[in-house]
C-alpha cells in the first residue's frame, strides 16, 4: 500500500474531507494565465463550479467539484 493509499484509508481521511467541503474551503490550488478562459473550458467540458471566477483584489479565484470528494481552486493572480 502505497503512503497515499495508507493516508486515504485513514478513519479520520472521511471525515475530514467532508468537513472540508461541507464550509467550502478548497483541498488544493491551481494557478491559471486566465481564469474565464480556464473556467469557459472546464464548464464546456462539463465541470461544476461551486464558485465562478470572483475577484478577491489581487486574486480572481473559482472552485469547482472534482467528483471525488474534493473542492479545487483555480486562481489567477493579477
Amino acid at each position: 500500500m502505497s503512503p497515499a493509499d495508507a493516508a486515504r484509508a485513514h478513519p479520520a481521511a472521511r471525515p475530514w474531507k467532508a468537513a472540508l467541503v461541507a464550509d467550502g474551503i478548497p483541498y488544493t490550488s491551481f494557478e491559471v494565465g486566465n481564469i474565464e478562459e480556464e473556467h469557459a473550458r472546464l464548464s464546456a467540458l462539463g465541470v461544476r463550479f461551486t464558485q465562478p471566477p470572483t475577484s478577491l483584489g489581487g486574486v480572481t479565484t473559482a472552485v469547482l467539484d472534482d467528483t471525488c470528494g474534493n473542492l479545487i481552486q483555480i486562481m489567477q493572480i493579477a
